[in-house]
């Protein structure tokens, strides 16, 4: 690695997706600035998860940043509000955080700019999880447009590049993806309820979506889940 390389700030949430999409900056030649936010989320445990992938990714730094968004609530993830157990279901689920990933990009813009760097990878994917709004291409495009609007460098002729590289991979691809970048997919914690014990809880959307992808893609799932559907 030589200073030579391009700088890449990546959201890092501790998740499989944002695990692969920061793989996939390092592949591509990228120094890592790894960004992940406490917003006082119930599956807090996702934060350790989030150290251990930068650190096994070489990240040159790894900030967590604090910022309370139960003081808004208005979400099942940071709010008195069940997690829904019972399949993943058309719509816009209560687990969505009202603005998560505008706010979440705009954290990683500003230490971009400070920091040199023009591109910033997120790990949203718009096909297995269709029902969040900040996870379609048309946001990602438009927060890019955004962010050369409203930066000192992009108004000075420096864009800057979101990129989302699982964009239009399903779970399955992105459970493939894992291996073939020799990732240690155990690392990771996807869960949104975690159950006793510190495992997943097998029935919420996010668990039952990343094991259905491990099981499309004839993959051992390494994760430990309380109940398997």
């Amino acid at each position: 690695m030589t200073n030579a390389q391009p700088l890449a700030v990546v959201l890092v949430s501790g998740g499989l997706d944002s695990m692969v999409a920061a793989a996939l900056a390092k592949e591509a030649g990228y120094r890592l600035l790894a960004l992940s936010v406490d917003y006082n989320q119930r599956h807090q445990v996702e934060l350790a998860a989030a150290r251990r992938i930068a650190h096994e990714l070489g990240a040159e730094r790894h900030i967590v940043m604090p910022m309370d968004l139960s003081a808004f609530g208005g979400s099942a993830l940071t709010a008195d509000i069940d997690v829904p157990k019972d399949g993943v279901q058309p719509g816009i689920p209560v687990t969505y955080v009202p603005a998560r990933n505008t706010i979440f990009l705009s954290l990683a813009l500003g230490w971009a700019e400070a920091a040199g760097a023009r591109d910033l990878f997120i790990g949203v994917n718009a096909l297995d999880y269709s029902g969040y709004p900040d996870c379609r291409p048309e946001f990602i495009a438009g927060f890019e447009h955004l962010a050369d609007l409203a930066t000192k460098a992009g108004v000075e002729g420096e864009p800057f590049k979101i990129h989302a590289p699982l964009q239009h991979m399903t779970k399955a691809d992105i459970a493939k993806e894992s291996v073939r970048l020799g990732l240690d997919a155990g690392l990771s914690w996807s869960c949104y309820d975690p159950a006793p014990g510190g495992v997943h809880c097998g029935l919420c959307d996010s668990c039952r979506l990343r094991h259905k992808g491990f099981e499309e893609a004839g993959l051992p799932d390494p994760t430990r889940y309380a109940v398997i559907v």
